[in-house]
């Protein structure tokens, strides 16, 4: 779009599927920088890309002729299928259905990073989904207990 100028700050945040802990440390951060460079070859700007076993965090300069899930749904597919190539997990690797996205004023830039930046220590205080929960209430999401993740029920 031309004339059109933008940018859209973006926490994308999903879970393997299951949100089983399938994501290990020996090819995790090969798996972010797949992830970054597939934000990037889709136009966008990718911040930083990190996460524990059992979900991702990315942060995105979004530009507005990108919609959300498109990205998503693309970084859920290029994914899967390269963690799926390498053989890194038994059996066959997806990610769950759904995801979240929280927008960021260019102010929250250096604390957002910083945040995604520390996932495992962040982890060992909270759970992926005491974190979740707390993303949406603090930016007044409405959701649906039913439809939120597969893993609510399994844990309560």
């Amino acid at each position: 779009m031309p004339g059109t100028y933008s940018q859209l700050y973006i926490q994308i945040v999903f879970a393997v599927k299951g949100r089983e802990n399938l994501i290990n440390r020996e090819w995790r951060d090969e798996l972010h920088k797949y992830i970054s460079g597939i934000i990037t070859g889709k136009g966008q700007k990718s911040i930083i890309v990190n996460g524990v076993a059992d979900h991702v965090h990315c942060f995105v300069g979004l530009k507005p002729a990108m919609a959300i899930s498109d990205l998503v749904r693309d970084i859920k597919n290029n994914s899967s299928k390269y963690v799926n190539e390498n053989g890194w997990v038994k059996g066959k690797f997806n990610w769950q259905e759904g995801f979240g996205s929280f927008s960021y004023s260019h102010s929250h830039i250096d604390n957002v990073y910083q945040y995604i930046l520390n996932q495992e220590q962040h982890h060992k205080k909270k759970t992926f989904k005491q974190e979740y929960l707390e993303f949406l209430e603090k930016f007044r999401i409405e959701y649906n207990e039913k439809y939120l993740f597969e893993w609510y029920d399994k844990e309560n």
